[in-house]
Order: C-alpha cells, then structure tokens, then sequence
C-alpha cells in the first residue's frame, strides 16, 4: 500500500493515504511500523489534525474527505460524522434512523475508509462494544476502546 504519510500514534501507526486534494483513506497499521513524513501538503495536514485529535479529543477536523462506497454506505458514514464527540449510537439506532438494518449498518461502519475522522467506533452493539475493523475482538477492539475513553474526557 502507497502512503503519503505514517504518524504514531497511542494504539499503533496511522497510514495515510490522500490525493492532492482529498483524504481518501486511513489504515491502522502495526505499531513496528517505521513512521513516515508527509509527502504532500494536504497529508501534513491531516498528521496535524490527527495529533491535535490525540492531544484533545475536541479537536475540529476539516481536511477534504473523499469517501468511495455505495449510496448507503456513504449515507452511514454521514450519519457518524454527525454523532458528537463523548456520544455512541447502536447499529439498531442508526439503522432505524436511516430506515435500514443492523447489519448493513455494521458492514458500512466495516467498510469505513477513513476511520477516526469517520467516527465508526462511535457505533456500538446494543449490549457492548459490537465490533471494529471488521473483527469481534483482539487488537482492533482495544483500539476502538481507546478511542471511546478518549473521547469521553
């Protein structure tokens, strides 16, 4: 995978992959990952207010997101940018507010390019976490509760 930066971060290393113009991805990484500077003006960017994030949980993102999926998968990554910051909502909440289903809901969160900005760890199971990153447990889930702590300052 090509990546125009690779920051560190408290749970691993963030590959980030943007165009000239847009963020277009964000992948958790191993944290032996060796970090990597930005090779574009808009990557720089994103590593500032990803770091920002780090620092405070209230830090604003504004970088231009370009998210490739389906019209539902685009309409569930919208309604989780609207989810604020401390707050969770339930696959079953979302679903029904977007007139779907659970499931499609976790698929979309799932298939989610730009997770942390895209705040897909804000969806949770009606009785727990429910998943992250397309897995039920193990690391990807310590990271989701990472993030849910953190934001909970």
């Amino acid at each position: 995978m090509n990546y125009q930066a690779k920051i560190k971060s408290p749970f691993g290393v963030l590959g980030i992959r943007s165009s000239d113009a847009a963020l277009t991805g964000i992948d958790f990484l191993p944290s032996t990952t060796k970090p990597q500077h930005a090779t574009n003006a808009l990557a720089e960017a994103v590593c500032e207010q990803l770091l920002n994030y780090i620092e405070n949980p209230d830090a604003p993102f504004s970088v231009p997101l370009e998210l490739h999926g389906t019209a539902h998968q685009k309409k569930v990554w919208q309604a989780m940018l609207d989810i604020p910051r401390g707050q969770t909502r339930s696959y079953g909440e979302l679903a029904a507010e977007l007139k779907s289903c659970a499931q499609a809901v976790g698929q979309a969160c799932g298939a989610n390019p730009i997770p942390v900005i895209v705040p897909c760890h804000r969806v949770v199971g009606k009785a727990g976490l429910g998943g992250f990153m397309k897995h039920a447990d193990g690391d990807p889930l310590d990271i989701k509760r990472w993030l849910l702590a953190h934001e909970q300052r």
